[in-house]
């Protein structure tokens, strides 16, 4: 069977365009078609704009005959929701918010896309306020897996995991501020980096919030980087602008690498055995090519988790508080129930929740130190019931399943997701790499070595 051009690698996509073998505006259609396939089951796009991508996608053309062409020119893409693109409304996945005015402008991120020449077709969905690790959502229709449709493609870049494995193009955009990006990538089967804290700018820059890209391989993740990463003005905490050679990702020798192996959180869900099996498996390939793999202990505590759980609550009722009482109403119950347990916290306990969060830093810094990088898994269980906010589907105890994914926002750390395998039921496993603070390209490149050592994956579920 010929790959329709929906399924090529944005690196693929630049070779056709530039040897006249594709052009751009035949691959969007292809793009446009397979979301017209797979929407009315994955419901992964928000706001599409065929017309406009394809008259961005004509003008890409015209750029290759003339020989202008961009780094990204024609390659489509998708943003998140919540990142804004000039004229269209930002909700973020909630009914309270479902008269939102248009945005103003791109979006750092959005924005460096798009001068690259990058074909913006549509947003993707997320769940309200991005605060879950699902795709339920009281603003967008419930997203779901490619893989199994009765399992969620996880959150909060929910609807950029579903695309991303269902070919609505190569390159995707998601934010994660506690495992938002790595967990649905590890559950669709693709690459989701959270990059360094600061190595991508956003407006507005939060606690541990990133922008990063979700791709089915580590060279496009590393071809959006090369954009992403330049400056924007408007990140006052943004890092200051670095040459990096992003595309150079292969040559790492393994031999003597030192990887930390952290099969268990400290606090949350238990690790499921199906998950245990591939990542242990990835590390016995790892080890066979050379590195050293040691064990690593729990970095998380129980009061570490609560303290950020507190922070968050009450981060969210600051918001949701201040709304009437009919658009409180409309907010997902889960969420609503989850942050009205604010309303009596005192300015003391939020404080003291909020100081867990540099715990939280200081233990995950302090477990890489020893380490070249720490590989483990993305998160404890595979992808669960779509219809679920969260694996517990308790707002009580919301986050037992991002104990391996939020230390690394707290501490400023590169992260990804990168394929490994799969459960016994064909669910998709994540193995997460964590670099030092900055060494962003460092953690693709082991991704690039995973990727080449790793037993051969399932066809993606385009259909």
């Amino acid at each position: 069977m010929t790959e329709s051009p929906a399924d090529l690698s944005a690196a693929d996509l630049l070779c056709a365009y530039a040897e006249g073998a594709l052009s751009p505006v035949e691959v969007l259609d292809a793009v446009i078609a397979r979301a017209d396939a797979r929407e009315p089951a994955l419901r992964a796009l928000y706001a599409p704009d065929p017309d406009g991508a394809r008259a961005a996608a004509r003008a890409s053309e015209a750029r290759w005959r003339r020989g202008e062409a961009l780094p990204l020119d024609g390659v489509p893409a998708t943003v998140k929701e919540n990142i804004a693109t000039a004229g269209v409304p930002m909700p973020l996945g909630t009914a309270a918010r479902r008269d939102a005015p248009p945005a103003a402008a791109d979006a750092p991120s959005a924005a460096r896309l798009r001068e690259a020449g990058a074909v913006i077709f549509g947003r993707t969905t997320m769940p309200d306020y991005g605060m879950l690790s699902s795709g339920l959502s009281s603003f967008h229709p419930l997203a779901r897996n490619p893989w199994d449709l009765s399992r969620t493609p996880g959150g909060s870049s929910a609807g950029a995991g579903a695309a991303a494995a269902a070919g609505y193009g190569p390159l995707h955009l998601g934010t994660d501020i506690g495992g938002s990006v790595r967990l649905p990538a590890g559950w669709c089967g693709i690459v989701g980096l959270k990059p360094s804290n600061g190595r991508v700018p956003v407006d507005p820059p939060y606690y541990g919030r990133c922008a990063g890209p979700m791709t089915r391989t580590v060279t496009d993740a590393a071809l959006a980087m090369r954009e992403l990463s330049r400056p924007d003005a408007r990140d006052g905490t943004a890092l200051p602008p670095q040459a990096i050679d992003w595309l150079a990702l292969d040559g790492l020798d393994p031999k003597g690498l030192r990887l930390g192996l952290m099969l268990e959180a400290g606090v949350g869900l238990p690790l499921d055995p199906a998950v245990r099996d591939v990542v242990e498996d990835a590390a016995r390939r790892l080890a066979a090519a050379g590195a050293v793999i040691e064990p690593v202990a729990p970095i998380l505590t129980r009061e570490m988790l609560d303290g950020l759980d507190t922070f968050w609550r009450q981060r969210a009722w600051s918001e949701i508080g201040a709304l009437s009482p009919e658009r409180q109403a409309s907010v997902l119950p889960y969420i609503r129930a989850w942050a009205e347990t604010a309303r009596s916290l005192s300015g003391a306990a939020v404080f003291a929740g909020m100081s867990q969060m540099a715990r939280m830093r200081d233990a995950a810094l302090a477990a890489t130190r020893p380490f070249d990088f720490l590989i483990g898994p993305v998160a404890p269980v595979p992808a669960f019931p779509a219809e679920l906010p969260s694996p517990t589907n308790d707002p009580r105890r919301p986050f037992e399943h991002i104990g391996y994914t939020v230390a690394f926002n707290m501490s400023e750390q590169p992260a990804v997701s990168v394929p490994a395998g799969f459960t016994p039921e064909g669910l998709p496993v994540g193995l997460q790499i964590v670099g030092h603070r900055f060494d962003d390209r460092g953690v693709l490149r082991l991704a690039r070595l995973v990727e080449k050592i790793r037993p051969a994956l399932a066809p993606y579920p385009v259909r």
